[in-house]
């Protein structure tokens, strides 16, 4: 239902911006979240928005250096991400939540995030 792209391998201090597509017309419906998870390591969340997109959150290890956004004419969520870190390696997930219906999610494959420093 979801599919990430725009990972791939840059330095520190380079930026990305990963998309999520989703496949349902409900796209627009449904919160986003991004989490990622780094090898050895449990996944955690990085950012979130709701379906709306009147409201945003982020984790604080990428806050003031990550956005979060949708366009949900499109069906797309977004995850710019500047001032990347080293420690920002992981493969990154796109997540689509319902508001309404608990427990109703959807997870993309993941896209790969390398920062070499």
């Amino acid at each position: 239902h979801l599919v990430e792209s725009g990972g791939g391998l840059v330095q520190a201090g380079d930026s990305l911006r990963l998309s999520c597509v989703g496949s349902t017309r409900m796209f627009g419906t449904y919160d986003i979240g991004w989490y990622r998870q780094a090898p050895g390591k449990e996944r955690e969340f990085v950012a979130s928005i709701t379906w709306e997109g009147d409201s945003t959150y982020y984790a604080d290890s990428v806050r003031g250096r990550f956005t979060v956004s949708r366009d949900n004419a499109k069906d797309t969520g977004y995850l710019q991400m500047n001032s990347l870190k080293p420690e920002d390696t992981a493969i990154h997930y796109c997540n689509a939540a319902s508001p309404v219906v608990h427990g109703l999610s959807y997870w993309g494959q993941g896209t790969q995030v390398t920062v070499s420093s």
